[in-house]
């Protein structure tokens, strides 16, 4: 048995990197997932490598920041695969800035999307998930969602945002059986990270000397989606290599 067997899942940011790594680990384990990103073909592909794998996917296009997209792919979910489960916020973007470099546009779109775009999806999740009973909501942020750093500040400001709204969302729904946990990775190998300005002293902070590969933080997230989470709400899964025990 799968550890999502009979589960529905809407991933964001699906089409690279973490997100596609989770879509592809939830399908294995039994769900039906729905996963959403600006990159189509890209998208498309991991919804293609998925059923040829012997999983059921569904590629569909996502700006994290629309209302009606949100409305769309939550509809997609429910008009297709009959309900859903499980949300994973996990699109987001990053600028390698330091708050005075930062302008007022660059700071509006990081906001848009890392943090609108989990308000956005939460909302229009609620309802569908009342409907089915409960559900699980993981949203991603970052260990700069704990701490401060350098030459991040509009990220961190997004990611702390993040964390502070997976509390109050769980809060409020815990009446509805809706659970809702956030996910603290460190640096992992994805190309968003890959693009990062070559700062040795960056590096060096995480203990373990190395990025996460996806994997590993696709399996916490699996965790927070099942069931064997059911006691876990407005909760932090820290999965950084030691980073913030220093």
């Amino acid at each position: 048995m799968g550890r999502l067997d009979g589960k529905v899942a809407l991933i964001s940011g699906g089409a690279r990197g973490q997100g596609a790594t989770e879509a592809k680990l939830f399908a294995r384990e039994g769900a039906k997932v729905v996963l959403g990103d600006i990159r189509d073909a890209e998208g498309h592909q991991v919804e293609t490598e998925i059923r040829a794998a012997g999983g059921e996917a569904t590629y569909m296009h996502l700006d994290v920041t629309s209302d009606a997209d949100w409305v769309e792919a939550v509809g997609t979910a429910t008009n297709r695969y009959g309900k859903l489960d499980i949300l994973v916020n996990n699109a987001g973007i990053v600028l390698w800035k330091r708050l005075e470099e930062t302008s007022e546009a660059e700071w509006d779109h990081l906001m848009a999307v890392n943090a609108k775009g989990v308000f956005l999806g939460t909302k229009h999740v609620i309802p569908a998930m009342r409907r089915a009973g409960g559900g699980s909501i993981v949203n991603i942020s970052s260990t700069a969602g704990l701490r401060g750093s350098p030459g991040l500040a509009a990220y961190i400001a997004t990611k702390g945002a993040v964390r502070l709204l997976t509390k109050a969302t769980a809060l409020e729904h815990v009446q509805d059986n809706i659970r809702c946990n956030s996910v603290h990775p460190g640096g992992v190998d994805t190309p968003m990270v890959q693009d990062a300005p070559d700062d040795p002293a960056r590096q060096g902070r995480t203990p373990m000397g190395r990025r996460a590969a996806p994997e590993e933080i696709a399996y916490g997230v699996l965790y927070l989606a099942s069931d064997e989470s059911s006691f876990m709400t407005g909760s932090e899964l820290v999965i950084d290599g030691g980073r913030t025990a220093q």
